[in-house]
């Protein structure tokens, strides 16, 4: 499955309060990019909670975006990226 970095600007910052209202939101969006066969992995957040980096699984970039339609959020970058670990060269 191809993994993408998506960027996201929220002008008013991104809040997502550390509460069971802010699980409901989180398990929404899960559901809601499921219907496209996407699967969130992790976000980084900027200090200013203005810019989003999200990492997903996904079958295309336009599942993506569909996916990030469906939650109402924008999308300024999709990117597909790949895994570089720094401690699998260990093992060579």
């Amino acid at each position: 499955m191809p993994r993408y970095l998506v960027e996201r600007v929220f002008p008013q910052g991104l809040r997502v309060p550390s509460t069971a209202r802010g699980a409901e939101g989180c398990a929404g969006v899960v559901a809601k990019n499921a219907e496209e066969g996407v699967t969130w992995l992790h976000s980084y957040v900027t200090r200013d909670s203005r810019t989003t980096f999200c990492v997903y699984d996904g079958p295309t970039p336009e599942a993506v975006r569909r996916a990030a339609e469906r939650n109402r959020f924008s999308v300024t970058r999709i990117t597909e990226v790949r895994v570089l670990d720094p401690y699998f060269y260990y093992h060579l």
